[in-house]
């Protein structure tokens, strides 16, 4: 770690929205969900532990933030401004690095996130506003950055950092020692303008108000082919179950949260962890409930009941497909009547299941999509999301995916909400009929109806949520109808 010359360096950390403000009010899932940008709150809340002052605008909640950039540019005089890209959003996060140093020339510019992470040298040599690219987890890699300054001598020093020396982009390699995140202070929700309520989990996915999202580890051992795992590697750390007690209490406390998601990628992956922080929460309640993401290999039913005991609300379970040859191809322990008897045990357990699909995988066709509807209509399952295949930069899929289909690599419609790739011997428009279909279909059933009219009482803020925006609902389902 450096030592910091001064404490008068001060960065404006940016969330992008990722496309033009005026469509804002037309996106879907910026009216199903507004979630917290949990990398930057962590980076805000470690630089102002080592004394670095940061302000945060979230371009995503707030869309039209362009003229509060320049507001805040101009008064307060940052000398960074750093900004987190997911493929979908860098071409906006570099509209705004541009527009940033119009607002004051001397402005340095940093970006980080997993589009940075998987693409590396190739984005600092192709965009000359960028003055500097973290790769990896950013916390560490920004204070040692701001400790050395204008010393380009010591920068060479800075694991994770990609920066030019005149000509020459130069990228120190990936960061060894990663952060114990015990020690890390919670997240600095309070930098957000409008948080709590201004963010909201996704419609009929809480029970109560105000919500929030937290993460409690990184990382992911697994090696599935569509995941993009460049930030974090593969690699699994996570907080210890004292700390996560102490994290949800401070929530509960600071900001008066009744209901969490935890994302994590797994967060039952270190099971003693989670029956610690589970006794805690039974023996000491805090009144909050929770839901989080699993894998079929790291929960049984003891653990479901423990964890319903501890304010469990529901359970996200990646499912993918439901054609058996399909996930084979693309990831570990491909057993679809395991993934079934835990849904069940969910169930059994008195917790709400939701699955998690994507259409589109390589390998995709009408009669694999077809085994997947029968598949997840066989389940118990209260909700699903169906997510359009996206081949990300970092993920296993990427560097061969033109071999298995057509891709059109554009990356502002990268989000899972459009159709870039088009897997072998299927159209465009086949996909988009059978996607319909498949969310017509899952509405269509009485167990899923009888659900969704039961959340009056068990969500009454969603059906609120639901009734206030429904011409804006209704106007997406149409143009969809349009699309099939």
């Amino acid at each position: 770690m450096f030592i910091k010359k001064n404490n008068d360096k001060r960065i404006l950390l940016v969330h992008p929205l990722g496309y033009q403000a005026a469509r804002a009010d037309r996106d879907i899932s910026r009216l199903a969900n507004i979630m917290a940008p949990l990398g930057l709150l962590s980076i805000s809340a470690y630089l102002e532990s080592h004394g670095i002052q940061t302000d945060i605008i979230d371009c995503f909640a707030l869309p039209d933030s362009d003229d509060r950039i320049g507001e805040h540019i101009r008064e307060h005089q940052p000398a960074y401004v750093g900004l987190t890209c997911t493929t979908s959003a860098f071409w906006d996060s570099l509209r705004i690095a541009r527009f940033a140093k119009e607002a004051d020339s001397g402005l340095r510019v940093v970006l980080g996130g997993p589009h940075i992470s998987a693409m590396r040298e190739a984005t600092m040599r192709a965009h000359p506003e960028i003055d500097f690219c973290i790769v990896g987890e950013g916390e560490q890699a920004l204070v040692d950055l701001i400790a050395v300054e204008d010393d380009r001598r010591m920068m060479g020093e800075i694991p994770g950092l990609i920066y030019r020396e005149g000509s020459e982009v130069i990228f120190n390699g990936t960061r060894k020692e990663l952060l114990d995140l015990d020690r890390l202070p919670f997240p600095a929700y309070e930098k957000l303008a409008g948080y709590p309520s201004r963010y909201q989990l996704p419609i009929f996915n809480y029970p109560r108000t105000p919500n929030t999202c937290c993460s409690s580890s990184r990382g992911c051992t697994y090696t599935c082919s569509y995941c993009d795992r460049s930030v974090f590697g593969r690699s699994f750390r996570c907080n210890s179950a004292e700390y996560l007690y102490e994290h949800v209490s401070y929530l509960k406390t600071r900001f008066g949260i009744r209901h969490i998601n935890f994302y994590d990628d797994q967060f039952t992956f270190n099971r003693n962890r989670v029956e610690s922080f589970c006794t805690m929460m039974t023996n000491k309640p805090l009144g909050i409930t929770f839901n989080c993401a699993v894998r079929a290999e790291h929960v049984d039913l003891a653990l479901l009941r423990m964890m319903k005991q501890a304010g469990c609300w529901m359970i996200s379970l990646g499912i993918e497909t439901g054609d058996p040859n399909l996930l084979s191809q693309h990831r570990q322990n491909a057993d679809l009547e395991m993934l079934a008897e835990t849904v069940r045990d969910i169930k059994k357990a008195g917790i709400r299941a939701k699955g998690l699909l994507m259409m589109g995988l390589p390998g995709e066709s009408v009669a694999s999509i077809t085994r997947s509807m029968d598949y997840v209509f066989s389940l118990p399952l209260d909700d699903f999301n169906l997510a359009k295949f996206t081949p990300f930069p970092g993920a296993p899929l990427y560097d061969h995916i033109h071999e298995l289909g057509q891709f059109d690599e554009d990356w502002e419609k990268m989000d899972c909400m459009n159709f870039v790739f088009i897997p072998k011997g299927m159209e465009k428009e086949q996909l988009e009929k059978l996607f319909l279909e498949f969310y017509k279909a899952h509405y269509k059933r009485l167990n899923v109806l009888w659900g969704y009219a039961t959340m009056l009482w068990k969500s009454p803020d969603s059906w609120k949520r639901f009734a206030g925006n429904f011409m804006r609902f209704l106007k997406f389902a149409i143009s969809n109808k349009r699309i099939g």
